[in-house]
């Protein structure tokens, strides 16, 4: 399977899907305020902005924080930030109503090295789709260090890099015939991009998206 790791002008295959190339990549958080984000399952007073940095405080609130429009085919790039034992994650393709996690597809975000989490399922640490896809290998850092991710998401595949490296490398028509049942989020095509308030402190930066034209 052919994925791709850097978006070009001219016809690129990517997972099977030939693609026209990407739009100008274009800032989702300005670094300012939360303009073209929307709280969700509750209001946003434990999101703001700190030091140009998304940040939430954890606790009561907006269980995640989504853009205000929706996304198929897109490169995403953003840095995160979690305390000691720190949750949270990613949210792509996610629908407007019920779990994002679960009605959508959660990137994984976690301190992996954290005690609380020893004895979590492979599917559960930070780059993996939660609940479906496993991260190759951990390449997280410690907690408190800024790291980067990146989702590719293109048709039916979707990709994850954390820290620069490639972890997971998914055909998602494959992992939903798998496990479409518990998370059928696997099966949608379109939605809404957010980040968990998973009652731990985090903070997000630098996130960047450009749209993908496929033929």
């Amino acid at each position: 399977m052919n994925f791709l790791f850097s978006i070009a002008a001219g016809l690129v295959l990517v997972g099977g899907a030939v693609v026209a190339g990407a739009d100008e990549a274009r800032v989702l958080f300005n670094g300012k305020d939360l303009t073209g984000w929307q709280g969700m399952q509750g209001p946003p007073d434990n999101w703001g902005v700190k030091d140009g940095a998304l940040t939430c405080t954890g606790g009561r609130g907006a269980q995640w924080l989504a853009t205000r429009e929706e996304f198929s085919d897109f490169d995403l790039s953003l840095e995160f930030k979690l305390p000691v034992n720190g949750n949270s994650g990613v949210f792509i393709r996610a629908p407007r109503q019920g779990a994002p996690w679960v009605a959508g597809m959660e990137i994984q975000l976690l301190d992996d090295y954290g005690e609380k989490w020893k004895n979590l399922k492979p599917d559960q640490f930070t780059g993996a789709i939660y609940a479906a896809v496993a991260p190759s290998r951990r390449v997280t850092k410690k907690a408190g260090e800024w790291q980067t991710m990146r989702i590719l998401c293109v048709g039916r595949s979707c990709s994850v890099w954390v820290n620069g490296e490639q972890i997971v490398e998914a055909d998602l028509d494959k992992v939903a015939a798998k496990y479409g049942g518990k998370v059928p989020g696997l099966k949608r095509n379109s939605g809404l991009i957010g980040v968990q308030n998973h009652g731990d402190p985090v903070s997000f930066r630098k996130i960047v998206i450009k749209k993908i034209a496929r033929k």
